[in-house]
């Protein structure tokens, strides 16, 4: 489905902006690191289905989760940790021990004074704590892949709804409804699909609000998988 023939910039600028990530760069900075000032290079090879990358999944999902304006980004930095790069998220985990780590810790923990995004925010999948938990045990590397994408598969299951939970759920979700925007639920992904918006934001399309917020675009096979499920009818396959 193709967007709108008219969308207008001034209905687009309210689009997804009530969410601010402030992001540097996904090697990280030059402090942080287990909190010792080391920084390894980004390490980037052809994607495994054993590895959990740090680049491609978990940057991501803290980011969307847990560095939100008023949270662990760069100019609230609440109890002290900006959660935006390797270096800094480096500083809650311990290499090769997820149960000893500070950060899969808070995002498991039932005490909803110390819990990992605060409610109301929704709280991390299963899914994503597995990754989390299997990266951290992996051995914390900062790590990325390429390939691992297949155009020929596009269901709502197997690839948008999984997109959608690690780049956009974070801020688009019922308690916390950046622009409006619910991207948390099926209803709200094809709400979002059936307007232009979405696949506008992702596609970074002059007169939308660029998507993800502050960090790198969605790589070209993700945005055709997305068109691709649009294409079809949105279906909830």
């Amino acid at each position: 489905m193709k967007s709108t023939s008219i969308i207008t910039v001034a209905a687009t600028v309210f689009l997804f902006v009530n969410c601010k990530h402030e992001i540097v760069s996904k090697g990280g900075n030059s402090s942080g690191g287990n909190g010792n000032g080391n920084n390894p290079p980004v390490i980037t090879i052809t994607c495994s289905a054993d590895t959990v990358y740090f680049g491609n999944i978990i940057l991501p999902l803290i980011t969307s989760g847990c560095a939100m304006s008023g949270c662990h980004d760069a100019t609230t930095h609440r109890e002290g940790l900006v959660l935006n790069s390797y270096a800094g998220i480096m500083n809650i985990v311990t290499t090769g021990n997820a149960a000893g780590s500070k950060l899969y810790q808070v995002i498991n923990t039932t005490n909803p004074g110390d819990i990992m995004p605060p409610p109301p925010h929704q709280p991390f999948s299963a899914s994503d704590k597995a990754a989390i938990q299997k990266w951290i045990n992996q051995g914390a590397k900062n790590n990325q892949c390429n390939g691992g994408c297949d155009t020929t598969v596009f269901t709502y299951s197997a690839v948008v709804m999984p997109l959608m939970n690690t780049y956009c759920k974070g801020c688009h979700n019922p308690a916390s409804l950046g622009g409006g925007v619910d991207l948390s639920t099926y209803a709200g992904v094809k709400a979002a699909a059936g307007s232009g918006r979405l696949l506008g934001s992702i596609k970074q399309a002059t007169g939308y609000k660029p998507m993800p917020q502050g960090e790198s675009k969605l790589a070209d096979c993700q945005i055709r998988q997305i068109e691709k499920w649009i294409q079809a009818g949105t279906p909830n396959n």
